[in-house]
Order: C-alpha cells, then sequence, then structure tokens
C-alpha cells in the first residue's frame, strides 16, 4: 500500500510540476507581450537613420532566446553532450518505422554526422537505438501525447514534433528535424545559412515552384482588368527544416501546436505552412518570422529525383546534402535505390521506379 501509495504522489507531483511550468510559459509570453515595440528596441540596439539608396539592408536574424535549463534538466545534460556548437538533427520515431529508421541512422554515420539524436516514441526504439550506438532520448511520461506515440502513424506522429521541439528551442539549440524517410549523404550543416528562424526545404520540384512566381489570373469577365497577378510558392516540407531558438520559431511551435490540437482533421504540413505565410489581416495577427528555401538540388525531395535528376545526365553526377522520399508511398524500397545510386555507385538503381507512384 505504501509503494502505491508512492506512486500516486510522484504522478501527482509530475503533473503539478508540468501546470506550473505551463504557467509560467503563459506568463513569459504575456510579459513579452507588454510594451513589445519598446522592448525590441533595447534588445536590437539604438535607433538607426536610413543609409543612402541602396545599402539599407533590414534585419533578418532574429537574436537567440537566453537558454533555461529548468524546462527540462535530463534533456538539457543528454544535449549538452550530443549537440555541436549547440545545434543537432532531431528525429521522432515509434516502432512502425524500424526498418526505415535503420537505413536512416546508418547513412548518417556513414556521412560522418555525429549530431543527431532519436527522440523515441516507444520503449523497442529506446532499445533498437541502444543496440546500435545511436543516441535517444524518451521523454517524461504524457498520456496525451503518449498514446499518439505508440500507435499513431504518419501524419499523427509527425504532428508531435511541434510540442517536443520546444523543450529544445527552450535550452538554447537550434535542431534540425527529420523525418525518417530521408538519406544523408552528406552534412546538412555545412550547407545551411543560419539567417533566418526557420530554413526548409521545398515540396516544389523546378525554380518557380520552389522559390515562387507570379500566377496570372485570368477573368474575361472583367474586361480591361481581366488579369490578376497572385504570388504561389509550393509548400515547404515540415519534415526536414532547420529552426533557430528564436521567439518567432517558438511562436511558430505554439501556434501550430495549439491549432492542431483544436483542429483534429487538419495535417501538419498544411497548418506550419498557413501560420508561416499568412499575413497579418482584420481578425487576425500573422507571425513575423523571417524564413528561407533550402536549395531543391542540395536538399531533394523525391519527386525532383525521380521525375528529373534521373533523366538528366548533368543533374545526375551532382550529389545531394539529403535526399527525402515524401513523394512516394514505397519509401523503404525507394530509400535502399537511392542508397545504391549515390553511395554504392549502381548506375541503375533508380530506373525500376515509375516517376510517381503505382496509385
Amino acid at each position: 500500500m505504501l509503494k502505491a501509495d508512492i506512486v500516486s504522489i510522484s504522478e501527482k507531483n509530475a503533473e503539478l510540476k508540468k501546470q506550473v511550468r505551463e504557467l509560467n510559459e503563459k506568463l513569459q509570453l504575456a510579459e513579452q507581450g507588454q510594451d513589445h515595440a519598446q522592448k525590441q528596441v533595447l534588445l536590437l540596439g539604438k535607433q538607426q537613420k536610413a543609409g543612402p539608396f541602396g545599402t539599407v539592408k533590414g534585419l533578418r536574424t532574429n537574436p537567440t532566446v537566453v537558454p533555461d535549463e529548468s524546462v527540462n534538466a535530463r534533456l538539457a545534460k543528454l544535449l549538452a553532450e550530443v549537440a555541436v556548437h549547440k545545434e543537432l538533427i532531431v528525429a521522432l520515431a515509434n516502432s512502425n518505422v524500424k526498418a526505415m529508421l535503420e537505413v536512416w541512422f546508418t547513412n548518417i554515420k556513414k556521412a560522418g554526422i555525429r549530431n543527431y539524436l532519436v527522440v523515441a516514441l516507444d520503449d523497442h526504439i529506446v532499445d533498437f537505438c541502444k543496440s546500435n550506438d545511436v543516441p535517444v532520448y524518451k521523454r517524461d511520461p504524457d498520456s496525451g501525447i503518449d498514446s499518439v506515440a505508440r500507435t499513431g502513424g504518419n501524419h499523427a506522429v509527425s504532428g508531435l514534433k511541434f510540442h517536443i521541439l520546444r523543450e529544445f528551442l527552450q535550452l538554447g539549440y537550434s535542431v534540425l528535424l527529420s523525418d525518417i524517410d530521408i538519406i544523408y549523404l552528406q552534412n546538412p550543416f555545412d550547407h545551411l545559412y543560419r539567417d533566418s528562424d526557420v530554413e526548409s526545404m521545398s515540396d516544389g520540384h523546378d525554380n518557380m515552384t520552389a522559390y515562387g512566381f507570379n500566377d496570372v489570373f485570368d477573368e474575361p469577365a472583367m474586361g480591361w482588368a481581366r488579369y490578376a497577378h497572385t504570388m504561389r510558392i509550393w509548400v515547404y516540407n515540415s519534415g526536414f527544416f532547420y529552426i533557430r531558438p528564436t521567439l518567432p520559431s517558438i511562436e511558430l511551435l505554439d501556434r501550430v501546436a495549439g491549432r492542431l490540437s483544436r483542429e483534429p482533421n487538419s495535417w501538419d504540413q498544411a497548418v506550419f505552412n498557413e501560420e508561416l505565410f499568412y499575413p497579418s489581416h482584420p481578425g487576425y495577427d500573422g507571425l513575423h518570422a523571417a524564413k528561407r528555401t533550402m536549395d531543391i538540388f542540395l536538399f531533394m525531395n523525391s519527386k525532383v529525383l525521380f521525375k528529373t535528376v534521373r533523366k538528366d545526365p548533368a543533374l545526375k553526377k551532382l550529389k545531394p546534402v539529403i535526399v527525402h522520399v515524401n513523394y512516394h508511398p514505397d519509401k523503404l524500397r525507394r530509400m535502399q535505390a537511392v542508397v545504391e545510386f549515390y553511395v554504392n555507385g549502381k548506375k541503375d538503381a533508380l530506373d525500376p521506379f515509375p516517376d510517381g507512384s503505382d496509385w
């Protein structure tokens, strides 16, 4: 009976600590909202005069937050051992993706990358990572997250990352968030700019779709004003992005996590992009976060690879940093083929696959 009482008290204590932490976070956010403009001037330095024409550059890189190890002392200790220059790759995984996870970390090791961490969503993945000498972290129990973590599919698990990443940023670490269906061929930290809050790979398949273009809408009934110009860009991929520990970055995570909890049928990638790109308008305050699109031939999605690159003799000679098999459901087979082509030099390894999927 005493043991049962101790367990019950420990659980209540953990829940109370969680409530205190959440209340402190709300208090901090409330304080940040007061006199925001004045505080920003104090933070960024004195007001400046504008320079000559063509020389003025706006602020692109927001300052990082002050690290707060009280958020999670156990994680802080682990990150101090794993991270390099306060940066690391982070991936979430449960037992449903065990085979892909092995391909993922095997190629990370081959690429000579040391700063990576698997956030295990069940005990089987903890044991699997430890047996393969892979850095692993399992969060403290949380009933709201754990039920999804154990049994959730790709989209459900993907949505958890916005909850989990917050602590990494509060501890002062920049995170390269990675899905498991990714092959690493070079060290991505050698190819980042680090000038924005979020630096993300694109779902675009050429320069226009990835980096944006002027799309003209034609409405003949309008006569002289029939042509309306619109701006279009293919979405950022929420399965591979670099995020710095800044206030806009943390606000982004909070916004996305909040909407996913309120809108259970929404897709995390759609919400991620809406919060990043929608401007302020009546009834809505947009997010003021700096963003950068990654090079589509270095951080390559599988549509670019299978529809374009493999058919172009010049592009086939390029070695991407990563290949993300995000456009195709037969992920493991295509991941293995990417390894054969780029790592083992098998020139026809990509040939058997169709451009798209069979369904």
